[in-house]
């Protein structure tokens, strides 16, 4: 039996990614990460490459709404997802998300390499704690999830900063949740 000769077709396929509300089609590498495809491809430097290996949250991204380190994604995994990023959270005329605006306040943000993630990261944490999920830190299963300083800690554990804003960080949080819908 003959070895079969791959082809680009092969390795590579179209794909429509909708990001921040726009329809993008891209010819892709099957092997492209949803992070590559939105820096190289995309142009949307905002969302950053940390570690690469899923481990810091640098490269968090809002998938349907939920938080996915797009280092880990395959970008043809995101087709039919409504990928939101950081450049998308701001309203169209410009005014900050209520967690950027309070990251800005509470000068969350020291280098800034982190932050992108950060933001995107409790964006969707505060939308578990709304929807009622529960955390290994919360008091209840069942009941209401408070977000009190244990509560944030858990849930943004999976996002590192090297810088150590950890405590402007959680105040900028606790503000935004306090004011979330």
């Amino acid at each position: 039996m003959m070895a079969r000769v791959m082809t680009a077709d092969d390795t590579s396929s179209e794909l429509t990614l909708v990001v921040n509300g726009t329809a993008h089609r891209l010819r892709l590498d099957h092997r492209t990460t949803l992070l590559d495809a939105l820096r190289e491809h995309l142009g949307l430097t905002g969302t950053k490459k940390g570690c690469d290996h899923g481990q810091c949250g640098a490269c968090t991204v809002l998938a349907g709404g939920r938080r996915v380190n797009s280092c880990l994604m395959l970008a043809v995994m995101a087709r039919g997802a409504e990928i939101t990023t950081i450049e998308g959270l701001a309203a169209p005329d410009g005014e900050l998300h209520p967690l950027q605006a309070a990251f800005v306040e509470h000068d969350a943000l020291q280098c800034g390499y982190c932050t992108p993630g950060q933001i995107c990261s409790a964006a969707a944490m505060l939308g578990e704690a709304a929807a009622g999920w529960p955390s290994v830190a919360s008091a209840s299963l069942t009941g209401p999830v408070t977000l009190d300083a244990a509560e944030i800690r858990e849930r943004m554990s999976g996002n590192l900063c090297r810088c150590g804003a950890y405590v402007n960080i959680l105040a900028a949080i606790t503000d935004a949740a306090r004011e979330a819908p």
